[in-house]
């Protein structure tokens, strides 16, 4: 069994996932392995919510360009996660 912290890496912090917030939503970077059973398990451990759906994507790194060779920066896996009404996780929540 993996912990619920090797599943969920990060949150993504961006504009497109702030909005998210509104609809109760979030979005997190996770393992590659990891099925849609084992993201709504961390969550729900990690900060003691309700999870009601989870959908994945899996996002393909950039190649990128220096000079004489061209690199790859490395892929992703997020999840999109809704949570049930009333719930909340305060690390997005703005301090104003």
């Amino acid at each position: 069994m993996k912990s619920p912290r090797d599943v969920i890496i990060r949150p993504v912090v961006s504009e497109k996932s702030y909005a998210g917030i509104e609809q109760n939503t979030y979005t997190f970077v996770v393992d590659k392995r990891a099925n849609k059973t084992e993201i709504k398990e961390a969550v729900q451990r990690i900060w003691e919510v309700r999870v009601t759906s989870v959908n994945t994507l899996n996002r393909r790194g950039k190649t990128k360009r220096r000079r004489f060779t061209v690199g790859k920066q490395a892929d992703q896996k997020r999840a999109v996660v809704t949570l049930a009404e009333g719930d909340a996780i305060e690390i997005f929540e703005t301090g104003s």
